[in-house]
């Protein structure tokens, strides 16, 4: 299991994390997106390592750099447009929940490295937040900003995808503070994740897909919405049986099933297809700057193909 979830926290480091910044916002994110691999290296490289000083070190030096990152959401994120109320809007809320997940995703790297077991979680639980944030974290609050961002104002679609932004971020909340609660919260949790997930997928599906830019980019899509159906049901299972007792997988086999197909299936396959949808903005002459009159945190570029491309 060790080396199948090292590789999936690799992954996610050194080209989920980057890809995702050049999709929440490029002008504002691009210097980080291009230092962010060189940022991640050493936290790629202390999962490798045996447990002690060494590897803690390189850890605690990945999570500066997450924890910078994490600063940026309060700041970077503008207001919600309408006048009328001072509320971010839902895809801002989820793209701040990005911003700061790889945060606690490497708080628990480096405990885990360091061989300290944080609030008195067992190491091996420790070692599993971090994948978990990375991809529940990051990974699935980005794309349903991105999902709401693009479909959000639209006649029918609009409360399901802004639903969806506030259920993702506040899922993965639940989660997280299931951990300190019982494992009956972190059912709650998975329930909410789950609905808002399956919300992403059900949109991405009917919404997002017939607008791909090619065959490649509808391909992707289609897989990542498929992929979140399986995979976030196996986590329903598997939050089910620790709070029930019922049969359920065991940690090994979910990394193997849940953990590697949300990072392949789902997260490597969603951020590949959303750039794809991005791609040709510049040639449309919509310049390079991501600001727009309704302040938006998430890059026109790919909401600019979808609506051109129905």
């Amino acid at each position: 299991m060790t080396v199948l979830v090292n590789m999936i926290v690799t992954l996610g480091m050194i080209y989920v994390v980057p890809a995702g910044l050049r999709l929440i916002d490029p002008a504002r994110f691009l210097r980080t997106a291009r230092l962010w691999p060189l940022a991640a290296a050493p936290g790629a490289l202390c999962l490798w390592l045996p447990r002690g000083a060494p590897a803690a070190a390189l850890a605690a030096l990945y999570a500066a750099a997450c924890l910078a990152l994490a600063a940026r959401a309060p700041v970077r994120l503008p207001r919600a447009p309408s006048p009328s109320t001072a509320r971010p809007a839902p895809s801002e809320i989820a793209v701040a929940t990005a911003l700061v997940s790889p945060s606690i995703a490497a708080t628990a790297l480096v405990a885990e490295r360091a061989g300290y077991r944080l609030f008195g979680f067992d190491l091996d639980i420790l070692a599993l937040t971090v994948p978990h944030f990375h991809s529940a974290g990051f990974t699935a609050a980005l794309v349903a900003g991105l999902v709401c961002r693009a479909v959000g104002g639209r006649a029918g679609t609009g409360r399901l995808a802004r639903w969806a932004a506030y259920s993702v971020p506040a899922g993965t909340l639940l989660v997280l503070l299931g951990y300190f609660v019982d494992d009956w919260a972190e059912l709650l949790g998975a329930v909410v994740l789950t609905g808002g997930m399956w919300a992403v997928a059900l949109l991405t599906w009917r919404e997002i897909r017939p607008s791909g830019a090619d065959r490649t980019a509808r391909a992707l899509l289609a897989t990542s919405a498929a992929v979140l159906v399986a995979t976030m049901l196996l986590a329903l299972w598997w939050a089910a049986g620790e709070a029930t007792g019922i049969p359920h997988p065991t940690l090994t086999w979910m990394a193997a099933t849940h953990g590697l197909g949300n990072a392949l299936g789902f997260a490597l396959c969603s951020v590949l297809a959303w750039r794809r949808l991005g791609a040709d903005r510049p040639k449309a002459g919509t310049g390079t700057g991501t600001a727009t009159a309704t302040g938006t945190a998430i890059s026109t570029g790919t909401t600019d193909r979808l609506e051109t491309s129905r």
